[in-house]
């Protein structure tokens, strides 16, 4: 395998000389190469979730404030179920629209208003943890995939849940 890699290696080195004009069927060779050379020279592919760093940013985009970015529940109950509802506002220049929400646990269902934001307007971000089969310290994020820029915003829960009563009287024996 590693002689192969070298001889394919050399081959390709060797193939390479730049004085030869190019020969009739050598086109279709070179026309990936060719193709590639003359996307970077004038990109016709335009990927929003992408920004160059000589790119500006949308001015009229929409833009997702949070009135809190993270949630303490403090203490949790065990085999409970907590919610709490964040509240941002659209504060950029076009309606804003969540396309998904996605939790870093399947402990943690985000739900969230699924009609366009218009500027200026207020929308919920409905976030229910689960805390069944978990104990102690708990962090959560929740990942809020919006047409704005960044087109990614987190959001946090955390909280501590107390210890089953009924799990730790049988340890106690």
């Amino acid at each position: 395998m590693k002689y192969q890699i070298i001889l394919a290696a050399s081959l390709l080195l060797s193939a390479c000389n730049n004085d030869k004009t190019v020969e009739v069927g050598a086109e279709g060779m070179n026309a990936a190469a060719n193709a590639a050379s003359d996307a970077t020279a004038n990109p016709a592919i335009d990927n929003p979730n992408v920004v160059s760093e000589n790119e500006a940013p949308n001015p009229n985009a929409p833009v997702m404030k949070f009135a809190e970015s993270e949630f303490d529940f403090g203490d949790i109950k065990p085999n409970s179920s907590v919610r709490h509802t964040f509240t941002f506002t659209n504060t950029g220049k076009s309606p804003l629209l969540i396309e998904d929400a996605t939790s870093s646990c399947g402990c943690t269902t985000p739900s969230w208003t699924k009609e366009p934001v218009a500027p200026g307007a207020q929308g919920t971000m409905e976030v229910q943890f689960d805390s069944r089969g978990k104990q102690g310290i708990v962090s959560k994020q929740v990942a809020v995939r919006a047409n704005t820029q960044p087109n990614i915003t987190t959001i946090l829960i955390k909280g501590n849940i107390l210890t089953d009563p009924a799990n730790s009287a049988a340890s106690t024996f």
